[in-house]
């Protein structure tokens, strides 16, 4: 196996390669898209100024925090200085890995910015001429990121463990893309909802003007948010989910050495890890070009196919591989088939509980009629209800995945475990181009609107902005669910990290967590309690931030004559509105993250190795749960807003349709700021629990 190793390598950095080719030929191809009209032209402008200025200010922030953590991590990781174990080298590797993931997390998330920025007018212009090229356009520019986003982060995973040679310091740098992403999407949420949220409170409900009229002054501020947080927050954060599936597999399968004696097996465990990523990117590069509307189709229907095109060519690769290469198990393969199936499903529940042509939303529009409290009343227990069955469909491909592997051993029937989420997350690259689809034609919609192109391109905008909202639903919950398996699998690369630590401390290895301890039971209720917290943190920074900017666009409409009557030539203050968002999304982005990292060195250093270990179970469970329920209440919240719009209940302007939008601006910060966020939170807490988890064995209070 030592002979192929350098094949598996060339493999996945040629899968690297291809899909960062194919991601240049597709910006080149939506470039080349015409964009003719004067104000699709100047509202892009400013869009795209806004962007980058509030990612510019976000990056600075962040280049302190990291920094400050690269000290703390030269200081302490992996050992600390003042101890007998210390190397200088070991711990700059572990310092170099942490920048090199911060670095490429935020590259991740930039790319995504420059490609919706020039995709969305395009797509705006192209909708003139048909569904079919507007789609293509919204699609492709989504691509480029997704491809973008899992080549590099296959190539960072790869690059550190060929440099460094040691999964330790790949912790370091899943680490430092998960920091990153964290503080990425929550300053990126809170912009995009404080806009959101205002935007439709004071113009539909108060004014009953379109969603994007001209003269409402958040409206270009919603327009960038939708860039900086559903696009740059968004791929910071599949990034990290990507690294972390990765990295906790390849914990997991360099320690099997131990429990097989050979370093024969360990390699072939990790030539899967990277021969799976590999081949599930490839796949990717596939579906994406397979990607079309056909006769009588429709976006929705195309971006599903795509996603099943890929799931089976992956399958079919996997299987070649397995068959190829010597030391290659089919039960590992089995593992991750599961994970990937899986997937595929809760994607598919949680449609049922988002799309509009579904009689979930349709019911939750209907109780619209009687009044916001009802709409309220009924997204709530409805997006409960959602979290069961994607919650079982974890629970399965865990036990399955677990079950499958078991025969090869205990060790291995965990590998299983994070082998599933690989193959859950091996279609990422899909995942993320059908994700960014949704922000790129919900920009286009509003353009549309603004540059006066007609109530038909309107409609085929609207048509493709349901899809991307429908879409965004089911990629968010194949997102959770991947995420679920990932933290799983983190918690059983906490344990094999600690009982190294343990082994050298001649302490007793940890073989599970027994709630009737109670250091793990007092470990297992903090952890649950701060994805509560941390949720509630965000979306009161939601909820301060729209506060202002309410109040500052009740005063544009009382100081600025003629703007509420539309007279030409008056222009709200557009700026002010991007300026409220974005320092007050830089004001609140650092302290949730940091409080939850907090929490989790406390419960360290007091509890130890045991009750860090109920701190991350009860992470994982409350953080599912409530990431699922706001994911899910907050897609079928929007859509049945966007299902009154349409024409049912009342319509537009119908007290079924302000209720429907309180609704929305109630979903907003559950969907696009908390809900997926919990993910990264769970992610970060579990990599930091894992590298400090010798320092908890040797100081905590109690052992």
């Amino acid at each position: 196996m030592d002979a192929s190793m350098p094949l598996i390598y060339c493999v996945a950095f040629f899968s690297v390669v291809l899909a960062l080719a194919f991601a240049v030929y597709l910006h080149l191809w939506v470039k080349r898209q015409p964009v003719e009209n004067r104000t699709i032209r100047e509202v892009s402008a400013l869009i795209k100024a806004g962007a980058n200025t509030f990612m510019r200010k976000e990056y600075r922030i962040l280049a302190i925090f990291a920094a400050v953590a690269a000290v703390l991590l030269f200081i302490f990781l992996p050992n600390p200085i003042w101890s007998a174990e210390f190397e200088a080298t070991k711990n700059l590797s572990m310092v170099v890995a942490y920048i090199a993931g911060t670095v490429l997390s935020a590259i991740a998330g930039k790319m995504g910015i420059i490609v919706a920025t020039s995709s969305n007018g395009r797509s705006a212009e192209a909708a003139q001429k048909g569904i079919e090229p507007a789609f293509l356009i919204g699609f492709r520019g989504g691509a480029v990121m997704g491809l973008a986003v899992v080549g590099i982060s296959l190539f960072g995973v790869a690059g550190v463990l060929l440099l460094f040679g040691d999964t330790t310091i790949s912790l370091g740098f899943s680490f430092g893309a998960s920091s990153l992403a964290l503080f990425a999407k929550a300053g990126g949420g809170i912009f995009t909802k404080t806009a959101d949220v205002s935007a439709d409170l004071t113009g539909k409900v108060e004014l009953g003007i379109p969603e994007d009229d001209p003269r409402n002054p958040a409206v270009i501020a919603d327009n960038v948010g939708d860039n900086v947080g559903d696009v740059a927050g968004m791929g910071a954060d599949l990034f990290d989910s990507n690294v972390a599936a990765m990295t906790s597999a390849l914990v997991l399968a360099t320690s099997l050495e131990a429990a097989t004696g050979t370093a024969t097996a360990q390699l072939a465990n990790v030539a899967m890890v990277f021969m799976y990523a590999a081949l599930g990117l490839i796949a990717s590069i596939i579906g994406i070009a397979t990607a079309r509307i056909g006769k009588g189709g429709t976006p929705t229907k195309a971006l599903n196919s795509s996603t099943y095109v890929t799931s089976g060519v992956f399958v079919v690769l996997t299987a070649l591989a397995t068959l190829l290469f010597e030391g290659f198990s089919w039960r590992i393969w089995g593992a991750s088939t599961v994970g990937l199936v899986v997937g595929v499903i809760i994607g598919l529940t949680t449609d049922y509980f988002t799309d509009d042509t579904k009689p979930i939303v349709q019911r939750v529009a209907h109780a619209s009629r009687s009044g916001s409290a009802f709409t309220v009343l009924s997204g709530v227990s409805y997006g409960f209800i959602s979290a069961l069955p994607a919650m079982i469909g974890i629970a399965v491909s865990a036990l399955a995945a677990y079950k499958i592997c078991e025969p090869l051993g205990t060790q291995y029937a965990l590998f299983g475990i994070a082998m599933a989420a690989v193959g859950m997350l091996s279609i990422v690259g899909m995942i993320i181009s059908n994700d960014a689809y949704g922000p790129i034609v919900d920009n286009a919609r509003g353009l549309a609107e603004m540059g006066g192109l007609g109530e038909d391109t309107i409609r085929i905008a609207d048509e493709l902005d349901s899809a991307g909202n429908t879409v965004k639903a089911v990629t968010k919950g194949f997102a959770i669910g991947a995420a679920g398996l990932t933290v799983i699998s983190l918690l059983g690369a906490y344990m094999s990290e600690a009982n190294v630590a343990l082994q050298a401390l001649g302490r007793e290895l940890i073989t599970g967590f027994d709630i009737m301890n109670p250091v793990v039971f007092f470990g297992l209720l903090i952890g649950a309690a701060i994805p509560a917290v941390f949720s509630a943190m965000l979306i009161l920074g939601v909820d301060k931030n729209a506060q202002r900017m309410v109040a500052e666009i009740h005063r544009q409409f009382r100081e600025i004559r003629g703007l509420r009557e539309g007279k030409p030539g008056v222009k709200p203050e557009y700026d002010r509105c991007i300026n409220i968002a974005t320092s007050g999304a830089l004001r609140e982005l650092i302290p949730a993250g940091l409080m939850a990292i907090v929490a989790t060195l406390l419960v360290g250093f007091i509890g130890g190795p045991l009750a860090i270990g109920g701190f991350l179970m009860g992470n994982i469970v409350s953080g599912l749960l409530l990431s699922l329920f706001m994911s899910n209440a907050g897609g079928l919240w929007d859509n049945s807003k966007k299902y009154v719009e349409a024409g049912n209940e009342g319509g537009k302007g119908s007290e079924a349709h302000k209720a429907a939008v309180v609704g929305d601006t109630v979903g907003d910060p559950f969907k696009d700021t908390a809900g997926p966020s919990i993910n990264t939170q769970i992610t970060v807490v579990s990599l930091v629990a894992s590298l400090m988890s010798a320092i908890f064995a040797a100081s905590s209070l109690f052992h």
